[in-house]
Parts: C-alpha cells; structure tokens; sequence
C-alpha cells in the first residue's frame, strides 16, 4: 500500500522520549513548551509562537484573539472555498460572518479579481488565506490587496510548513499565521498546532486564551497592567479571567518530541519539493497542472491532479493500493453545514476542483518508484 502520509516519528525518536520519560518529567505544558514555541519561532522567523492542541484550535483561537482583542472593523471574514472545515466553522461557531472566495486554477489559493470584489462590495475585516496542499500562493499580489481594502492578513499554512515564495516563508506575511503538527503533516507532534506573530499584543491574547482567559503565563509587566485595571489582588488573580477563554494547551510531552522535529523539517521539506517537481515533470495532464511562482519553494503536502477522468483515475489508483483523497473539502459552499446557516453556494473554479479535484501522496519517505507507479497509472487512464 503507498499511503498518502508516513510518520515522522522514528525509533530513535521514541528512544530519547522514553529516556525522557523516565527521568519523571512535568507532561503538562511548562517549560518544554516554551522551548519548542522559541525554536519554532527562530525557524520560522517569527518573533512569538503559540504550541496549542491542534491546527484546528489554532484558527479558533486566532479568530476569537481578533474578535475579544477588538481588531475587527466588522465581522466579515473572508474564507477560500476551497478549504478546511475548520477553516471556516470557527467563524461560524463566534457568530462571524463568512465571505467564501472562489479560487484560481493556479494554485488553488483565492481568486485575486474575486477577492478583490468582495473587498469592495463587503469591505471585511479580515481574510483568512489557504496555502492548498502546500500549493504556494501568488503572496505578493494578496498582500498588496489587503494592504489597499485594510484588511488583516491572516495564513492556515497547515500544509505548507517551509514553502517559501521568493525567499520569504509562508506563515510570516500576515499578522498570524497557523500551522499543524498532526501525524503526517510537515511535522509530528501526535496532535497539535502552533500560531506565529510578530505582535506583542496579539501574542500575549493568543497566550492568555489558550489557558482559560487568565494571566499566568503573560509578562509581568502585562499581569500587573491587568490587575490594576480591574482591581485584582495578586493571590486572587490566580482565579481571575480576563478573556472568554479556552483550553487549548498542548503537553510538554508533545513538545518534547517536536524539539527533535523541528531539527529535521528543512531536509524533509527538501524531498516533498523534489517529489512535488517530479510529479510535474511525469504527469502527463493537459487538462492541468498547479504553477509554481518563480524562486518558490514548494514542500508540498500532497500532489493535486484535476482531470475529467477523475473518477476512472481514483478506482485504478485504488485498485493497485494507492491511496488517495477529494481535494481536501471540495467546495465549502455545499458542505451541509454552511448551507444550514446560509445555503447552498456554488462557485464556478471551486465546483470544477469539487467534481474533478483528487489528490495523490507525497511525503519525505516516498520513493522515486512509487512516484513512477502512481504517476504511469495517472497517465495510463488520462491518455485512454
């Protein structure tokens, strides 16, 4: 079976963690956590990281940071169509307003004449950008259109952790940026998600919301700023909340096997982009084919394929034991739980990459004949 994703955890991992283990740690979040979120962030580039639960939570708590910290002009959110579920029910769940965006048939990110007539018509407060499957999106002209409409740059680099356009990683355009570390993403945690800021402020919300809305772990300088300004005692501040907040926080055990991670990212980065240009160099699919923007670094996820013969494709992949998967969630504006709240939504890039989108493995530890087999199988059914 070629699986779409392998574990990044190896033996030696599990060895060191077991060492650990017996030394009688804290497993709860403490000062292993820190050290991950700082090392993390000086990878990225990135003043402050957030080590939360999940990917997921990370755009939760994110979108709850923009509303409680009253950074939104409005509650219009911009959302890609062609997303994750948890990229958009979180706007629903803090009773935000989506504004799904079609997507191009470059990159699958938003469609920029699309997204720049909701800005002009709904003028959002924020927009929520997808790097699809580690595809990497044209940022130079996304940023340039929230910086003319004022809207907040916000990036789920979920699947695209090292992806780089023009020299600059993805996750560190924008005021924050989420990441995964569920097993087979760019990393393994077992569970988890981190958020990245350069904003103090923003940081320090993010903090304080992951932990139940208290103060514990804010500066300080901040938790005295906070006391003074709701007349709270020192010892009663311990069981004082200042935000609606979450339980978001991951462990010290999780952490502790992200340390080890991180030190491998740039080389496994290295083989999904080699993985992703092969498939681009034996996929023989005129239909289409993702673009690539000149000097970027694309560790891609998994390897898109849209084609009117998707459905023969898929039965033949699964048959020689290849797995494979729709093109993450389709079309947001059909998925039942949008259409409850706002009904049914059909955009016409967004509808083709729903009935004719699939996706194919890619991860560091795929080999150049199983690309071969997966890419002969592709153009066997695509050529009859």
């Amino acid at each position: 079976m070629i699986t779409l994703v392998k574990d990044t955890i190896d033996n030696k991992d599990i060895d060191r963690l077991v060492d650990w283990l017996k030394t009688y740690p804290r497993l709860t979040k403490g000062s292993v956590t820190l050290e991950f979120e700082n090392k993390f962030s000086k990878w990225l580039g990135r003043r402050y990281s957030v080590f939360v639960n999940s990917g997921s939570s990370a755009n939760l708590l994110v979108l709850s940071a923009l509303l409680q910290g009253k950074y939104l002009k409005n509650t219009k959110i911009v959302v890609p169509s062609t997303a994750w579920s948890t990229d958009l029910a979180p706007v629903i769940q803090l009773g935000l307003k989506p504004l799904l965006c079609d997507s191009n048939m470059k990159d699958l990110s938003v469609d920029l004449e699309h997204l720049e007539k909701i800005f002009i018509e709904e003028s959002p407060s924020a927009l929520l950008l997808v790097s699809v499957l580690g595809l990497v999106p044209d940022m130079e002209n996304v940023v340039e259109l929230c910086d003319k409409y004022d809207v907040i740059l916000l990036e789920d680099t979920c699947e695209a952790m090292g992806c780089e356009y023009i020299g600059q990683k993805l996750g560190t355009f924008g005021l924050a940026s989420t990441f995964s570390t569920f097993f087979g993403h760019h990393i393994s945690t077992i569970e988890g998600g981190i958020i990245s800021t350069n904003d103090k402020d923003f940081y320090e919300l993010l903090v304080s919301l992951r932990s139940h809305g208290w103060d514990r772990d804010l500066s300080k300088e901040t938790q005295v700023k906070l006391q003074k300004e709701w007349g709270v005692s020192e010892f009663n501040a311990l069981y004082t909340f200042y935000y609606s907040g979450f339980n978001f926080r991951s462990t010290d055990l999780q952490a502790y096997i992200g340390l080890t991670q991180i030190d491998k990212l740039d080389e496994w980065g290295k083989n999904r982009e080699y993985n992703y240009k092969l498939y681009q160099r034996l996929i023989q699919n005129d239909y289409w084919k993702p673009k690539s923007y000149h000097n970027s670094f694309t560790s891609n996820f998994a390897y898109p394929v849209i084609s009117p013969h998707r459905d023969k494709i898929v039965k033949k992949l699964q048959e020689n034991k290849v797995e494979v998967r729709p093109m993450i969630c389709g079309s947001m504006g059909i998925q039942p739980f949008y259409v409850k709240h706002y009904g049914r939504l059909e955009l016409p890039n967004v509808s083709l990459i729903d009935r004719d989108g699939f996706y194919v493995p890619n991860h560091p530890k795929l080999t150049v004949d199983e690309i071969a087999f997966i890419t002969e199988i592709i153009n066997g059914e695509i050529s009859e």
